[in-house]
């Protein structure tokens, strides 16, 4: 009989069922606590989560964790075959959203808890609640700035003082958005006074058709469109003091511009989570390390105008339906109608996602470290200097880098969390990673990070 809130451990390929989540916790009150437990293990996410987890938690005590035990062992089962590994002794936790009690028990199992049930604007906080009650770390993969400014005002102090790290936007959003930006400073060698970012994304084979997103990342999508209205809000109380207006203040590009790289390229607003992300580290570093903050823009770039305006049609009609509750029903209803199926509920292939490449491009500018000022309010008199551009680059950004960077950014938590901020918190990951060696270690597992350019 299945029971929620229960713990079902498989030794030996033999399953070990507990009647009751307190018989779990008596029989295995003699075992280590894990290290890592992937939670939405049975999720399109999830399944990618765990088999860039054999490579790269190998050494750690490592288990799976969703709502129905038959599932995960299915996946757990795909997987196996796909890596040529025995994933036979992976422990399996059952835990489910709607069971707090399930989670907590989850959470009180292991170090961090990697969370890949999204969207997290509906599934998120019950875990996060779950892992800051336990004084376990979290990180997740969630692109939706409602949920990551909120999980930081209401829980970033109840985390410190639990001494927990609670990390959002742990995967392509916006692990090379963030950390390409602090990067790009780590190199600039002066102070860099802002940076433009340039998505590009493309295949090494003729595009077939077929879907690139899965439905959650759809779904994520729209919903947070939808309630996009609730940041300024959210911001008036996060942060309660603004930022000084820096000068030269970036501005703007043309809706539609041509840009130099990369080359010819036709560059339109990403409306993706990447600057909201990248300002809330750079609001970090100018209130604990009394730093300049870094402004930002971000760009997305396509090889053609057909291209441009064949994503600005669907991006209309998406932000339009987005506002009203029957349009939404639609978009989701209809995933592959609306994005003229570039997004499905079985989500891209596997030639498609391992065909698949990104890069993205950061200009940035500002003065040699000769004339920093005193202060990091103080305005300088005179234009930027010195440029650099830099590049970060990868393949498969929609679940390998993805799952890569989110299982990175568990690992250097349980490695290196002396050299993370503070003793706990709610953080943005370049926040959370700048003084870490989750950069060498992505360089280590399919990430470029490089320097294209210097100049004066």
């Amino acid at each position: 009989m299945q029971l929620r809130g229960y713990v079902a451990i498989r030794y030996n390929r033999i399953a070990i069922n507990f009647h009751s989540p307190v018989d779990a916790i008596k029989m295995e009150q003699g075992n280590e606590k894990l290290d890592v437990i992937i939670f939405g293990a049975s999720g399109f996410t999830g399944k990618y989560t765990i088999f860039e987890g054999i490579k790269l938690l190998d050494g750690l005590r490592w288990g799976v964790a969703g709502r129905n035990r038959d599932k995960v062992r299915q996946v757990l089962g795909e997987v196996e075959k796909k890596a040529d590994r025995d994933l036979s002794e992976i422990p399996i936790v059952v835990a489910d959203i709607k069971d707090p009690e399930s989670l907590r028990q989850m959470a009180e199992r292991c170090r961090v808890v990697i969370n890949c049930c999204g969207p997290y604007r509906f599934y998120g906080e019950p875990v996060i609640k779950a892992c800051i009650a336990a004084g376990t770390h979290h990180v997740d993969v969630s692109g939706e700035p409602q949920y990551m400014e909120r999980m930081q005002l209401e829980y970033h102090q109840a985390a410190l003082e639990r001494g927990v790290y609670i990390v959002s936007a742990c995967g392509f959003d916006s692990i090379p958005a963030d950390l390409g930006t602090v990067y790009t400073e780590s190199e600039f060698d002066g102070v860099v006074n802002s940076i433009e970012t340039y998505l590009t994304l493309s295949s090494n084979v003729p595009f077939a058709g077929g879907a690139v997103l899965h439905y959650g990342t759809w779904e994520s999508a729209i919903y947070g469109l939808a309630h996009a209205n609730e940041l300024r809000q959210l911001r008036t109380d996060l942060f309660k003091t603004r930022l000084p207006h820096f000068q030269p203040r970036l501005k703007d590009r043309p809706v539609v511009h041509k840009v130099a790289n990369p080359a010819g390229w036709w560059a339109v607003p990403f409306p993706g989570s990447d600057r909201s992300v990248v300002m809330r580290s750079q609001r970090h570093f100018y209130d604990t390390d009394k730093k300049r903050p870094i402004q930002m823009k971000a760009y997305v770039a396509f090889q053609s105008l057909l291209h441009v305006f064949g994503v600005a049609f669907v991006a209309i009609v998406f932000s339009i339906m987005c506002r009203f509750k029957f349009g939404r029903q639609l978009l989701l209803k209809f995933p592959k109608l609306f994005s003229l199926g570039f997004s499905s509920h079985e989500g891209p292939t596997e030639q498609t996602m391992e065909n698949a490449e990104f890069a993205i491009y950061f200009s940035a500018e500002g003065w040699d470290k000769e004339e920093k000022l005193l202060e990091p309010n103080d305005q300088y008199k005179s234009p930027p200097t010195k440029r650099i551009l830099t590049k970060v680059s990868g393949t498969n950004p929609g679940y390998g880098a993805t799952c890569v960077a989110l299982v990175l950014s568990a690992t250097t938590i349980l490695k290196e969390s002396d050299k993370m901020p503070g003793s706990g918190g709610v953080f943005p990951p370049g926040a959370a990673y700048a003084k870490t060696s989750l950069i060498e270690q992505l360089c280590k597992n399919g990430f470029k990070f490089e320097v294209l350019k210097r100049s004066k």
